[in-house]
């Protein structure tokens, strides 16, 4: 029975833990992300310790036709994606203005284009089989507006929203959509983002590995969408919704000075 899962960010933290954990399950994973030196030590990995097959394929998703790339090298290489797994994700801390507009524009094209790219290519194909499985990585931060970090928030407030609305059209044929709603989780995120420093990356409570498993395994059971903490939850779907909208910028701010 093929069950092979591609997962998008693969080199590291969140994304090699997804690929740990399904290839762990017997499955075979195809990865990808920018640099094919940490692909292929996870692939020489993964083999190695489950016996499973790892395809590499090195390129970034974010670039003009970099989604369209990737499916054409994927599908050129007689692979079925039974799993879809989009979690590659850029972030930036600073004043919208005062940030570079192309840093801005590429997170959009990552955190957006590329998503709705695959998830409209590789979903069509799924859908056409009548099964399959799709999770993409979303954020709490989409649950609310982000000061300091406005086109992040933002781009995950869409993939809450896209995913699904996509859901609830795949569903009948047979493909799930699942949004993972992690809090922060200490990867190399914080660094990459310019947010060391700030209060939010002290308030890790999980890590890349529980948040993956939390994540696969809700994807696993067709749910909508899921936050990994109780009180996160309880947070995001019921106080922040109901407070003033100038009270949670004002605290979502001060999370992110430095």
């Amino acid at each position: 029975m093929a069950n092979t899962a591609l997962i998008t960010g693969a080199s590291s933290g969140i994304g090699a833990e997804f690929a740990r954990l399904h290839a762990a399950k017997g499955g075979d994973v195809i990865l990808t992300a920018r640099s094919d030196g940490p692909l292929n030590e996870l692939k020489a990995e993964l083999e190695a310790a489950h016996g499973i097959t790892a395809h590499v394929f090195a390129l970034d998703i974010g670039a003009a036709d970099g989604a369209q790339a990737l499916y054409d090298r994927v599908k050129a290489a007689g692979l079925q994606v039974d799993i879809l797994i989009n979690n590659a994700g850029l972030g930036g801390h600073g004043k919208h203005t005062e940030r570079a507009l192309a840093d801005e524009l590429a997170m959009i094209d990552l955190n957006v284009k590329a998503l709705v790219s695959l998830t409209h290519a590789f979903g069509n194909d799924m859908a056409a089989r009548g099964k399959g499985r799709i999770l993409n990585v979303g954020s709490t931060a989409g649950f609310m507006p982000g000061p300091y970090q406005a086109v992040y928030f933002a781009t995950k407030a869409f993939v809450a929203s896209f995913s699904q609305a996509v859901d609830h059209e795949l569903r009948p044929k047979g493909v799930t959509v699942t949004v993972l709603a992690p809090g922060y989780v200490e990867t190399g995120f914080s660094k990459a983002a310019n947010l060391e420093g700030t209060s939010l990356v002290k308030k890790a409570n999980m890590s890349a590995a529980a948040v993956a498993k939390h994540g696969y395994d809700a994807m696993k059971m067709g749910q909508l969408v899921t936050v990994t903490e109780p009180m996160l939850s309880l947070a995001v779907n019921w106080i922040i919704p109901l407070a003033p909208r100038r009270m949670i910028l004002g605290l979502v701010a001060k999370m992110q000075k430095k």
